[in-house]
């Protein structure tokens, strides 16, 4: 049974990856839709080979900017770990801290959701993060669940673009299939054609392309509306992170970066120096205080 004194996880909606020491697990057991966090946890730690560890650090989707229950949490992880300290952390904080290492400036993290945290002289805003029913614009699950709705719209007639059909025939079809069309399986599909509505998008298809654009829009007013809830002004030159899979195709950072710039003119975009996994880790041996509502230390 190894142990290590800090256990870092980061739980997305695509999977969980853990960290302790040099090691490192990879789990494609995320966050189902509808599901608390800490179900999805247990889920994940019963699938764990046994670890110990005394500091256990969680970034957790799904807490939309206010940490909850972090006791709960903290009595898991004394189950599966032995933990005596456990921080629970609301995920766009821990990837604000592993990008940033705590400078001025604002982190978006983009992946199947959206969620973007921002410091300011030690104020701090959240924004997104609203989950995919009535948010993360611009993330993952909205760019396929658009890109599916737009093609199953013009196989029914609802528009004219063959190329966008034709590109998400596949997609329609694992449509078809589903049992249930709004269901946690619904989401996934959703979320696994992101990255081809970015590839549609480079390709030319005209549908794609505007569901790109308009992704881009409401991700850099996301980005300014936190830089302006964490005290900053638009003369200001906060550092910028764009993060996150949907980030990795260069045309969709690159947009979302000259819409910011369009709004906040000296705006640097720089690279992370670190991602969700790296923040959990920094705060385990760096920041042994709350921080509300973004981090809670379980009370043991």
């Amino acid at each position: 049974m190894a142990t290590d004194a800090v256990l870092a996880v980061d739980l997305g909606q695509s999977g969980c990856r853990i960290k302790q020491g040099d090691s490192l697990v990879v789990s494609d057991r995320g966050k189902l839709v509808g599901e608390t966090p800490l179900k999805s946890l247990r889920s994940v730690f019963e699938s764990l080979t046994p670890m110990r560890a005394d500091v256990v650090t969680l970034s957790c989707t799904g807490f939309n900017g206010e940490v909850a229950e972090q006791n709960s949490f903290g009595a898991l992880c004394t189950e599966f770990f032995g933990a005596t300290k456990v921080a629970v952390i609301d995920d766009g904080f821990a990837g604000f801290v592993g990008a940033l290492s705590g400078r001025n400036g604002v982190v978006l993290s983009i992946g199947g959701g959206v969620v973007s945290v921002g410091g300011r002289d030690g104020k701090f805003a959240h924004r997104d993060g609203l989950g995919s029913t009535f948010g993360d614009e611009g993330g993952g699950f909205w760019l396929g669940k658009l890109a599916i709705t737009k093609a199953l719209g013009i196989r029914q007639g609802r528009g004219d673009d063959s190329e966008m059909l034709d590109y998400f025939v596949q997609e329609c079809q694992a449509f078809d299939a589903l049992q249930v069309k709004n269901n946690a399986e619904a989401a996934t599909l959703a979320i696994r054609t992101a990255q081809k509505v970015l590839e549609a998008a480079d390709a030319g298809v005209s549908t794609a392309t505007a569901i790109v654009d308009e992704g881009a829009y409401l991700l850099a007013q996301t980005v300014v509306a936190t830089w302006y809830g964490c005290g900053g002004a638009k003369s200001d030159s906060p550092e910028i992170v764009i993060q996150g899979g949907p980030a990795r195709n260069a045309s969709y950072s690159t947009k979302i970066a000259l819409e910011i710039n369009a709004k906040l003119p000296n705006a640097v975009i720089v690279q992370s120096s670190g991602d969700n996994l790296d923040g959990a880790t920094w705060i385990a041996n760096n920041l042994r205080q709350d921080a509300p509502p973004l981090l809670l230390w379980a009370g043991l």
